[in-house]
């Protein structure tokens, strides 16, 4: 069931006139909330309006969005980026390109924003599909396949294992969705692309969306220099307009408070693994800060919701599917928070 809301949400949001605490949406790091974030956004504002007036092929380039590419170039480890206006823009870039570069694996569950008209995804298990993958692309010549799959899945909260990738000695571009790893994963916050392992064969091609850690709206593609520079070179790419002036300036000046939002994120996560350790329905193998209930029924929802606790919880990416119960933790809570949140799991499913 929907809920309405006429506030932003936070650590806590207020539906049907009450507060409840907020278990869901992405903002894992917690940037949307924060005064020092919002400051920031500000002086971009003030700096640079609302727009930047022109394409990314127009004869007149702002400065501020070469040094935004570099900076997430260095940020994940690669040659070379591209941004874009969203996510999803920079992910077709992405396989809009990756398809001329041979014919198109999908991984189960790949994200929509990675599909393609006729694009066909595959069914079954991530890490038997990567390991056929695997054992198909090196019985076929150089350049025949590409292998498209995201870094993470949220849904079931695991983190995906590229390690049968270290044994591909054919060449093939793997282009990976890193949206929901990108600012969380890694020793920095540099996502997937800190645990891919060298491979003879893989050339990455990382794209990601900076709204779900970083809170922005605005997507990047990463990954050697030749291909970012063949996607510049595409109309999704040059007849765009380029991401909000003031979000790149904010990216760029936000450094120092994502890396302790981090840290907040992280200690969270591993508050509520402890809090919640005796719960079989409540795994976390990866720790993600996205807790999936083995519960798929609406009751857990609606019991917590009566206790003024509103966790994520619907059908997705097809609302006629399967309901998925999550929840999602951000930087934003505190050791109350989880406190209050593992008793209620704790009383829900002792109950008799």
């Amino acid at each position: 069931m929907i809920r309405i809301t006429h506030s932003m949400p936070g650590r806590t949001v207020v539906c049907d006139g009450r507060e409840h605490l907020f278990f869901s949406g992405f903002s894992y790091l917690g940037m949307h909330t924060s005064p020092v974030y919002r400051q920031l956004l500000t002086e971009g504002q003030e700096q640079f309006g609302s727009v930047y007036p022109s394409s990314r092929i127009g004869n007149l380039q702002l400065s501020l969005y070469e040094q935004l590419e570099h900076a997430l170039a260095v940020h994940t480890g690669q040659q070379a980026a591209a941004c874009f206006s969203s996510g999803y823009l920079s992910a077709q870039a992405a396989v809009t390109y990756a398809i001329t570069k041979g014919t198109p694996l999908y991984a189960p569950g790949a994200h929509p924003a990675l599909r393609y008209s006729g694009g066909t995804v595959a069914a079954g298990n991530w890490n038997d599909w990567l390991e056929t993958s695997v054992d198909l692309l090196n019985r076929e010549p150089d350049h025949t396949n590409v292998l498209i799959t995201d870094a993470v899945d949220p849904l079931r909260g695991e983190v995906h294992d590229f390690s049968p990738l270290a044994r591909l000695h054919r060449k093939a571009l793997v282009v990976i969705d890193d949206s929901h790893g990108l600012g969380i994963l890694g020793k920095q916050g540099e996502g997937i692309a800190g645990s891919l392992p060298a491979s003879e064969g893989a050339r990455y091609l990382i794209t990601a969306s900076l709204a779900k850690a970083y809170s922005l709206e605005g997507g990047m593609v990463a990954g050697h220099a030749a291909d970012i520079a063949a996607i510049r070179r595409l109309p999704l790419f040059t007849a765009s307009t380029p991401i909000i002036p003031a979000n790149a300036y904010t990216w760029l000046k936000a450094g120092p408070v994502y890396t302790e939002a981090l840290r907040i994120l992280r200690s969270n996560i591993t508050a509520l693994v402890r809090l919640t350790g005796g719960i079989d329905e409540l795994p976390n193998p990866h720790g993600l800060p996205v807790f999936v209930l083995n519960d798929a029924s609406e009751e857990v929802y609606t019991w917590l919701l009566s206790r003024e606790t509103l966790i994520s919880s619907f059908a997705y990416p097809d609302p006629q599917g399967d309901r998925i119960n999550r929840i999602i933790l951000s930087a934003l809570h505190t050791p109350d928070d989880l406190d209050m949140l593992a008793a209620q799991l704790v009383q829900y499913y002792s109950r008799t």
